[in-house]
This record gives C-alpha cells, sequence and structure tokens, in this order.
C-alpha cells in the first residue's frame, strides 16, 4: 500500500516572490500566452496564476526549442532571476524576467487558437467574446476583471464575518420564489413542482432568528426575459440580513462600512489589475448622500424637464442623471434612494408608518446604475400574513417561511448586491457579461 500525505503540497511562486529572488535559479510553470521572436532569440510571456511573467531566452543553443515552442502550451521552464524594467502592464511583475536555461513542454494544443492574446485589449465583437469564453478569459485584460470580482466578494465576506455575521447556505430549490411573479424558473422536482432561487431572502430571515446576522455570496436566478447590458439571468448575489435594527438606516450604514473595506481590499490587492483596466475606483465620502424617491422624481424634473412624478421605480435615465447631479452637488459618486411605494417593492418589505403607501426601503446607485436594493422587514407575524393577503398570496403557501415569524424574530432588515453589476460599474465596463465568467441571458446557455 502508498500512503498519500501533504508533506509536498507546494503553492505556486507567487509575483512578489519572484520580485525577492533577483539572482537565484527557479523552475516554474505556466502557460504561453505569446512568444515574439528575435534575431538573438524570443521574448515568450508565460501566463501565471497571478498575471504574466515575461521570460528571455536566446538563440544560441536553442534553436530547436525555441522552434517547437507555440502559443498556448504548456511548459515547466528553469532559469534565473533578473532585474529588468518592463513597461508593458500586463506583466506582472515588471521588475524581473526570467533568463531560461531549459524549457519542457507538458502539453500542446491541438489547435492553433483563434483568439489572438498580443492586443492590449481583445478586438471581438461581445458575442464572440462570450461563444470564446474558455479562450477569451485568459486574455489578462478578461481575467483581471474576475480578480477585481474575486477581492470584491472576499472583502464582503471578511468585513461581515467580523461584524459578528455568520455565513450560511441556503437551497437553491425552492417551494415558492421569494419574489413572487411570474418571472421565475421552474424545474421539476421528482413529483412536483419547485422553483430556482430568486433570492435567498426567506431563508436569510429564518437565519436572523438563529444567528442574529447572516450573509450568503451564492447564485440567484431571475427568469427575466430582457436583453439588456445590466441584466443576466444568473448572477452572484452578496446578501446580508442582520437583527435588532433601530432602523433600515443601520442597514445602510453596514453596507457603507463593507463598500470601504472592499474598496480598500482592492487597492491593498488588485493594483496590477486596476493599472491594467486603467480603472480609477470611486470614492466614498464621510456620508453618502440619501434622498427619497418623491425627491429623486423632482431633481430629474428640474434637471430635463421630463416629469416622472409617480412613478414606481427609477428609469435609467433618471439613475444617470440622479448619480450626475450627487457627484456635482454632494461629491458623492454613490446615491442611497429610499422610500419606494408599497406596490413596486415585495410583500417582506416593512411600509412606513409615517408615510403610508411607501416602504422603509432603499437602492443605492453607483455611477449611473442601481447595485444594490435593501430595506427593513415585516417581523410581526400577522403583519407579515396581512400583507401576504393584501397582496393576493395565500400565507398557506408560505408555512416554512412564516414558522420564523410565529414564533418571534426581532426588528431585522437586509440588502443584496449583484457582484456582477457591482464589479462592472467600479471598472467603468457597459455591460456585466463582461464581468461574469460564464454569462447566462435569455439567448445564452453555453459555453
Amino acid at each position: 500500500m502508498k500512503g498519500i500525505t501533504d508533506r509536498d503540497v507546494e503553492s505556486p511562486i507567487a509575483a512578489v516572490e519572484l520580485e525577492r529572488s533577483a539572482g537565484e535559479t527557479i523552475v516554474l510553470h505556466g502557460v504561453i500566452q505569446r512568444i515574439r521572436r528575435l534575431g538573438w532569440g524570443a521574448f515568450i510571456i508565460l501566463r501565471r496564476h497571478d498575471g504574466l511573467l515575461q521570460c528571455v531566452m536566446g538563440a544560441e543553443g536553442n534553436e530547436s526549442v525555441l522552434d517547437r515552442l507555440v502559443v498556448e502550451q504548456a511548459v515547466e521552464v528553469t532559469g534565473t532571476v533578473k532585474n529588468a524594467r518592463i513597461k508593458d502592464s500586463s506583466i506582472h511583475p515588471r521588475t524581473v524576467e526570467l533568463q531560461l536555461d531549459s524549457v519542457r513542454v507538458l502539453n500542446s494544443p491541438a489547435e492553433q487558437s483563434p483568439v489572438d492574446m498580443t492586443k492590449k485589449v481583445l478586438d471581438l465583437h461581445i458575442d464572440t467574446n462570450l461563444d470564446l469564453r474558455p479562450l477569451s478569459l485568459r486574455h489578462p485584460v478578461e481575467r483581471a476583471r474576475l480578480k477585481v470580482a474575486e477581492t470584491l466578494a472576499s472583502a464582503f465576506r471578511d468585513s461581515l464575518s467580523g461584524m459578528g455575521f455568520t455565513e450560511i447556505h441556503t437551497p437553491k430549490i425552492c417551494s415558492a420564489g421569494a419574489e413572487g411573479g411570474a418571472n421565475i424558473f421552474r424545474v421539476k422536482y421528482f413529483d412536483r413542482e419547485a422553483f430556482l432561487a430568486q433570492s435567498p431572502q426567506f431563508y436569510k430571515q429564518m437565519g436572523v432568528g438563529i444567528f442574529e446576522r447572516v450573509f450568503e455570496i451564492g447564485p440567484v436566478f431571475r427568469a427575466e426575459p430582457h436583453q439588456t447590458s445590466r441584466h443576466i439571468n444568473e448572477y452572484t448575489s452578496l446578501d446580508l440580513e442582520m437583527g435588532f435594527i433601530n432602523g433600515f438606516h443601520d442597514v445602510m450604514a453596514v453596507e457603507i462600512s463593507v463598500l470601504r473595506k472592499c474598496l480598500s481590499a482592492l487597492r491593498e490587492i488588485n493594483g496590477y489589475e486596476l493599472e491594467m483596466l486603467e480603472a480609477v475606483l470611486p470614492e466614498i465620502p464621510e456620508s453618502i448622500p440619501a434622498i427619497t424617491l418623491a425627491e429623486a422624481h423632482r431633481i430629474f424634473l428640474d434637471m430635463t424637464g421630463e416629469d416622472c412624478t409617480g412613478e414606481p421605480d427609477l428609469s435609467p435615465e433618471e439613475e444617470k442623471v440622479l448619480c450626475a447631479r450627487s457627484m456635482e452637488e454632494w461629491g458623492s459618486e454613490f446615491l442611497f434612494v429610499t422610500h419606494f411605494p408599497t406596490e413596486k417593492r415585495p410583500f417582506y418589505t416593512m411600509d412606513d408608518p409615517e408615510e403610508p403607501g411607501t416602504t422603509l426601503s432603499f437602492d443605492l446607485l453607483l455611477r449611473g446604475l442601481e447595485v444594490t436594493t435593501g430595506g427593513q422587514r415585516i417581523h410581526d407575524w400577522q403583519a407579515q400574513v396581512d400583507k401576504m393577503r393584501a397582496f393576493g398570496l395565500d400565507p398557506d403557501s408560505f408555512q416554512g417561511y412564516l414558522q420564523a415569524h410565529k414564533y418571534g424574530l426581532p426588528p431585522h432588515g437586509g440588502l443584496a448586491i449583484g457582484l456582477e453589476r457591482l464589479t462592472a460599474r467600479i471598472l467603468d465596463v457597459e455591460n456585466i457579461r463582461l464581468t461574469t465568467m460564464f454569462p447566462r441571458d435569455v439567448k445564452r446557455l453555453t459555453p
């Protein structure tokens, strides 16, 4: 019998370690991203786990080696780390390069890649980009967007864990939709009908009764048939729910703290990606301005002459105009809009007792787009049953959910942030499909 141990587990050499290794001979692996052959030899750019590494190999004595190298080969290389000054922002690190002694080919592609990895930005139509996603994501710019999303999710998790939140994992196959309506995917579940989760909302609220403060990072599904640059049908939701709040402003305050930590993490971790993407991170002021929906409509009317008074939501154009006004008047790229009408918000949203017909709810806008929806929830059992009936819903269909209310819940509220949309706004990417690894929309189910 052969025993397996973890004594030989090694992590790949990180870019920061390479910067400290000048003069050392090392062995590492990677994939050939591009090759630039010259009379004296070649520059070989390797794609590694944390960036692109520039390698140099002289032609003398290595002619046969260089002749057989092609893009997308997996290789193991041995060489000496040398100090360098590299201007290409896609290279990481740019202070050293690897002078190669040998290259061992581990695998070669069966066909030449149809994607030109030598360009600074992929010159592909978005449909082609998405059709070739397993390849297009190998480009450093495409990869960088996903690394930014990774940091945002990680910082969301770390910041909430530091504030006493417990991470939970909720079902994605459910007996009822959290948001209601027709925009829900139906699936056959053995001998009955079930639904893909539109939100972890019900389970978050149940979690408040268990842990007081909970969060989740996971997929949600919306069967909305639109084709826009701001919507996809499966996305990653950053959700939190917290108990013992004094009002929905407590939830907004937590979001400000979380976003501050997220942006700080990006500055600390993703300097390479942000520079390559030429991204300018938004600044969070000491306080984020908050206006009601009615005030938002009045501002839009004053600025454009277009009257949206009485509309239950913000139009895309309003979101853009309001963000411009927020930056101009309050110096904030972020803007809270509150008090959406009762009929526009889900049945679990608490109405404002001082402003009948409106809810204790909010959206957070960033750079012309809503990135967060949240608010205070109904915690009283009878009040929740009554509002379900007012919405034309049968409380008997929500008995599992209503157990939490029947047996007592503290005042609570929460929010949800779309990870792909937040990433797109931070990076000023117009189409959230480009901040999604493998997007799903009305027409796209592959790859």
